[in-house]
């Protein structure tokens, strides 16, 4: 889920940056600083929105920059359990699909795609059901919820966030759409 969050930080502002707008030179080093970064409390860092306040700037001795408090609005991205999400699967493997929700990518196991046997087409890199012949296949839009999530401060390659599709009004976006035409022809 985004967030617009409001964060205190100190920030190192380089000699260099030091003749600049003091709001604008924070706002620099902190984009530098915490942008793309991942905190397990408060998720990934997507960008920095505005610099709010700035304390008074603090000298280090022996370091020729400027230490200023600051607090900032940031756009976060934290992965919630239970949580629905829409993305595009970015790619196929032979055990599931990674799709990209956000900054990050979760894994949809085959076991948990659809109730049906699902095998791995390698020549066109698809996963296709073998009742209803349906294929996921790179690029396409989904719907899935989040089942599992496992955040790496020091290697967010590393962040793991388990998907699931195997339940009603959840997958592939045109498998969703043709279940509810078949629902209102048998209700009709």
């Amino acid at each position: 889920m985004y967030k617009k969050m409001k964060l205190a930080d100190t920030v190192r502002i380089a000699p260099e940056l030091l003749g600049d707008d003091v709001n604008d030179a924070v706002k620099i080093a902190l984009i530098n600083k915490l942008e793309g970064q991942i905190d397990k409390k408060i998720g990934a860092m997507v960008a920095i929105i505005n610099v709010v306040e700035v304390g008074e700037g603090h000298i280090i001795a022996g370091d020729g920059a400027v230490y200023y408090e600051s607090i900032f609005n940031a756009l976060v991205f934290k992965p919630e359990l239970q949580e629905i999400i829409e993305g595009s699967v970015v790619e196929i493997v032979e055990f599931g699909a990674f799709i990209g929700i956000g900054p990050l990518d979760g894994l949809i196991h085959v076991s948990q795609i659809t109730d049906e046997y699902i095998s791995f087409d390698s020549k066109n890199a698809r996963l296709v059901t073998k009742e209803s012949n349906r294929s996921l296949s790179e690029g396409d839009r989904v719907r899935a919820r989040i089942v599992a999530v496992s955040i790496n401060e020091q290697d967010p390659r590393d962040s793991k966030i388990g998907l699931t599709m195997r339940q009603p009004s959840l997958g592939r976006l045109e498998w969703i759409e043709e279940d509810v035409k078949k629902n209102e022809k048998a209700e009709a």
